[in-house]
């Protein structure tokens, strides 16, 4: 792909560097813009304009992006939003905005839809439609590199070195599926370093759901045979696995080996217990995804189906951002590109909806996937069913959705109305930490808008340093210490999204003290401060806030606002338990290998395949460390040192 970026008029001389944009003025001091001002800075860019494919930015006066288009001519497609007549009012609003614009040439439209939809979900733009909540999915993994394949449950890139399953549409699903695996072919779950140490089988193969081949009760070659057939249910062939079982508990029965027979009995419950988890199923549909669109009062969701080997691995809705006036087909056609940008497309997609482009969207796909993705919209038959079914669903998770809304800016307005806020807030940041006897020590921020829970935006923060147990005013000053200079320094005129109207400390008032001299040391002092406390006896339905210039004060035990408040505190309190719960664990399993500098996970491995664990490693002359495939004199030196520091 060549790229070619525009940003200056084109009467300006050649090679001559683009002009500087025009400085943040700050929201209140914005100046205003006129159509024709909008219109001028197009017509400025057309001379020079290639009528090739490529992708085309508009940017408003703070450099931010407010619509990212694609076009098979960007001479034509450019030069329509200077016909103002025809255009709508909302895309009249954008070009008065626009004071700049950017263009990359691309070599086919195919690589400027990618692009598109790459950049969209990048920027954000105001004026496009924007996918939300784009998480990963999660996958089965069977590893690829070990003698004994491990299945595991995988989020993120998949690779090489193993064979991925899914996407599933949660980590719950997940999780049972790998549950009812290991009840059908017993594989194991635990990862490569605690099987190098195992001694003895371990509480899987107890409860059988392993073969314990970590102590050798199983052959690698038998081994091999249920990652086989673990393998073949996963891809759609389960048929043939069923038929399999159910050969070797007859066979089982005729001998009178009725245990054995009922151990087979039971992985086959198993194998129909994953089967049996479908809310619908669709004859022949093999590997494909369902999509779904209703839209109703200028919002819409789009209702995903997961199918992989002919098995409903879930679904997720998701609530697309977009302009109130977007069609049904517009807003699904720009979801479609920018869903999988980061999700591996399948064979098959059904639509709900035709959508413009779709012979162009699915050549994109294709070649995204690098095999044939075909896009279709069935008029009958199951397939038609199954699109039915999400519509029904789609409609619905859109009305809870809309009410959901509806009360959650009832009790904005009344945290307002309590806080003495201008404004029912759009921002809410609500922080908590916990720490272990001073270990551990981990902050937590979560943020709350008129949608609910923003969970893309939560984040955790590590305190540096040990912590004096019951320490929290320090732990409190470091995370919004943190969280706030880097902001200013991100963006220091305060003109992007991802500033909180009201800041919530969990806390009473020391908490309170150390949050405002933070503000005002970084000159934050207009933001709304408030701490929640438990009152007396740590009773529930108690709670005192604490806020600036205001004395302690009270809600009615059975207050609405009350009650959301304390939602608010107890989610920051249990995302920063699970997280430090999630330290907490790591460092259990860490080994103290782990802490050795250049020893990566293979020279780990073959230490703990030589000696056993790592307290033996740390025994271990440096004869004996030298005897170990891989440790060379220098490594064997630098093991020896690190547990013999005074050697």
């Amino acid at each position: 792909m060549s790229d070619t970026v525009t940003d200056r008029p084109p009467d300006g001389p050649p090679g001559s560097p683009p002009p500087e944009r025009p400085k943040p003025a700050g929201r209140s001091r914005a100046r205003a813009h006129s159509i024709a001002d909008g219109v001028a800075v197009i017509q400025a860019h057309l001379r020079t304009l290639p009528s090739s494919p490529g992708v085309y930015r508009m940017l408003d006066e703070a450099g931010n992006a407010l619509y990212v288009g694609k076009a098979r001519n960007l001479k034509k497609r450019v030069f329509a939003y200077t016909q103002t007549g025809k255009q709508p009012a909302r895309l009249l609003r954008m070009i008065a905005d626009t004071v700049a614009m950017e263009f990359v040439v691309t070599r086919s439209e195919v690589e400027a839809l990618l692009l598109e939809a790459n950049l969209i979900k990048r920027l954000k733009p105001r004026y496009n439609v924007v996918m939300r909540d784009d998480k990963t999915f999660p996958h089965i993994m069977i590893s690829g590199d070990h003698a004994f394949p491990r299945i595991a449950k995988h989020r993120g890139a998949t690779g090489p070195s193993g064979q991925f399953f899914g996407p599933f549409a949660s980590a719950g699903s997940v999780n049972r599926t790998i549950t009812a695996l290991q009840r059908a072919f017993l594989l194991r779950n635990c990862p490569d370093s605690i099987f190098a140490t195992r001694s003895r089988p371990c509480l899987q193969y107890q409860i059988k759901r392993c073969t314990a081949p970590c102590v050798g009760y199983v052959t690698e070659a038998q081994y091999a045979e249920q990652v086989a057939s673990a393998v073949d249910f996963l891809s759609g062939r389960s048929q043939g696995v069923q038929a399999r079982f159910g050969e070797q508990m007859m066979a089982a029965s005729e001998r009178l080996d009725f245990e054995q027979a009922a151990r087979w009995r039971d992985r086959i419950r198993a194998l129909t217990n994953v089967q049996s988890h479908q809310d619908i199923n669709v004859e022949g549909i093999g590997d494909a995804d369902a999509l779904a669109i209703h839209e109703a009062g200028g919002h819409s969701c789009i209702q995903v189906y997961f199918f992989r080997g002919g098995r409903n691995y879930g679904t997720r809705a998701y609530f697309p951002s977009h302009d109130k006036t977007a069609e049904p087909a517009e807003i699904l056609a720009a979801f479609l590109s920018q869903f999988y940008d980061s999700h591996p497309p399948p064979p098959l997609v059904l639509l709900s909806d035709e959508v413009a482009e779709t012979e162009l969207l699915a050549e994109a796909l294709t070649l995204k996937a690098d095999r044939r993705v075909e896009i279709a919209v069935p008029k009958r038959g199951d397939k038609r069913r199954l699109i039915e079914h999400a519509l029904n669903n789609a409609r619905e998770a859109l009305g809870r959705r809309m009410a959901e809304s509806a009360s959650q800016a009832v009790l904005l307005d009344g945290v307002a109305r309590v806080f003495g806020l201008d404004a029912p807030p759009r921002r809410i940041e609500v922080y908590d930490n916990s720490h272990l006897g001073g270990t551990n020590a981990l902050g937590a921020m979560i943020v709350a808008g008129p949608d609910g829970f923003i969970k893309s935006a939560y984040r955790k923060f590590n305190i540096k340093g040990a912590v004096t147990p019951g320490d929290d005013y320090a732990m409190m000053r470091e995370v919004l210490t943190r969280r706030f200079a880097r902001a200013l320094k991100e963006d220091p005129d305060r003109e992007q999204e991802g500033w909180p109207d009201l800041v919530l400390i969990d806390g009473g008032q020391g908490q309170l003290g150390v949050v405002r001299e933070v503000f005002a040391e970084l000159g934050l002092t207009e933001i709304a401060l408030v701490s929640i406390a438990k009152g007396p006896d740590r009773d529930a339905g108690r709670e005192r806030f604490f806020m600036a210039d205001r004395p302690p004060f009270s809600l009615e035990p059975k207050d609405p606002v009350l009650y959301f408040l304390q939602r608010l505190r107890d989610e920051a309190h249990r995302f920063v338990i699970g997280g430090q719960r999630t330290r907490r664990a790591g460092d259990i399993t860490r080994s103290p290998i782990d802490e050795i500098p250049g020893i990566g996970p293979r020279r780990k491995k073959a230490l703990l395949l030589h000696f056993g664990s790592a307290r033996e490693v740390s025994r271990a002359s440096r004869q004996d460390l030298e005897a170990v495939d891989g440790i060379s004199e220098a490594v064997a030196g630098l093991i020896y040192r690190h547990f013999h520091p005074d050697a």
